[in-house]
C-alpha cells in the first residue's frame, strides 16, 4: 500500500512538472512578437567592436610606418658617411701617388735640393687638400640638403597618410551613427581635419536640413560650391533647401545644376521627401518626363 502510495506521488509530481514547463515555454508566435518588439539593433557591439579593430590596425599601421621612416633616413645617413671615407681614402691615395711621382720627377731632372723639394711638396699638397677639402664640402652640403629635403618630404606624407587613416575611420563612423545631431558632430571633426572636404560640407547640410535648420544648410551648401562648382551634390542640398522653403524658381535651377553634374541623382527626383512642395510645379513634373 505505502509503496503504491508512493507511486502515485511520483507520477502526480510529475505531470505538475510537465503542465509547468508547458505553460512556460514560449510559443512561435510569442518569440516572434518579442523579435518585432526589439528596437535597438543586437549587433551594435559587433560595430564597436569593428571600429575599435579599425582603428587599432590604423595605430598599428602609423607604428611600422614611423619604424620603416626611422630606418630609411639611418640607411641614408650610413651611406652618406660610407661614401664620405671612400672618397678621403681615395683623395689621400691620390695625394700620395702625385707626391711619389713629384719626387721621382724632380730626382730625374736634377734636383737634389731637398728643401726646395720639400718646399714644393708642401705648397703642391696643400694646394690639392684645399681644393679637395673644398669640393668635399660642397659635396657634403648638397647631400645634407637633399637629406632634409627627403625627411621633411617624407613626415609631410606620414602626417597626410595619418590624417587620410583618421577621415577614413570618421567616416565609417558616420556611415554606422543613425543620430544626425551625431553626424554633424563627426562631420566637424572631418572638417577640422580636412577643410576643404567638400564632401562634408554637403553631407552636414544635409543632415541639418533633417533637423530643420534650412539657412545653415544652405550657407554651407554654398561655400561648399566656392570651393568646387562643380560638386552635384552640394546644388542637390541646396535645391532641398530651396524647396523647403517653397523657393521653386530657385530650387529648379539647382536640380537643373545638379543633374547635369551628377546624372545619377534623376532616379532620386521622386523620392526625395524635400521636393514634396514640386509635385504640383508644371517645370518639375517636365524634368520628371524628360528623364
Amino acid at each position: 500500500m505505502k509503496s503504491f502510495f508512493f507511486l502515485l506521488c511520483i507520477w502526480l509530481f510529475s505531470q505538475g512538472t510537465n503542465a509547468q514547463q508547458q505553460h512556460t515555454q514560449p510559443t512561435e508566435a510569442e518569440k516572434q512578437q518579442a523579435l518585432d518588439a526589439q528596437q535597438a539593433p543586437m549587433y551594435k557591439p559587433l560595430i564597436e567592436r569593428y571600429i575599435l579593430d579599425e582603428l587599432k590596425a590604423v595605430r598599428y599601421d602609423q607604428q611600422k610606418l614611423r619604424e620603416d621612416v626611422t630606418k630609411q633616413v639611418t640607411h641614408s645617413q650610413l651611406d652618406a658617411a660610407d661614401r664620405a671615407i671612400t672618397y678621403t681614402t681615395d683623395t689621400v691615395n691620390n695625394v700620395l701617388f702625385i707626391i711619389t711621382a713629384t719626387a721621382s720627377i724632380l730626382v730625374v731632372v736634377g734636383w737634389t735640393s731637398l728643401r726646395d723639394i720639400k718646399n714644393k711638396v708642401e705648397d703642391m699638397v696643400k694646394e690639392r687638400v684645399g681644393n679637395i677639402t673644398e669640393e668635399y664640402e660642397q659635396r657634403l652640403q648638397i647631400l645634407e640638403e637633399k637629406l632634409k629635403e627627403r625627411s621633411e618630404e617624407i613626415l609631410t606624407n606620414h602626417k597626410k597618410i595619418t590624417i587620410t587613416n583618421e577621415v577614413h575611420s570618421l567616416w565609417m563612423r558616420a556611415n554606422l551613427e543613425s543620430d544626425m545631431s551625431s553626424k554633424i558632430e563627426i562631420y566637424d571633426e572631418i572638417l577640422n581635419r580636412k577643410p576643404e572636404d567638400v564632401e562634408a560640407i554637403a553631407y552636414k547640410a544635409d543632415a541639418l536640413l533633417e533637423l530643420g535648420d534650412t539657412s545653415l544648410a544652405i550657407q554651407l551648401c554654398n561655400q561648399a560650391l566656392e570651393m568646387d562648382n562643380d560638386y552635384g551634390y552640394a546644388y542637390w542640398q541646396r535645391a532641398c533647401a530651396f524647396a523647403i522653403l517653397h523657393q521653386h524658381a530657385d530650387a529648379m535651377s539647382d536640380i537643373r545644376m545638379a543633374l547635369e553634374y551628377a546624372p545619377n541623382l534623376k532616379n532620386e527626383l521622386l523620392h526625395e521627401a524635400a521636393f514634396a512642395s514640386l509635385h504640383d510645379n508644371a517645370s518639375f513634373n517636365e524634368l520628371i518626363d524628360h528623364t
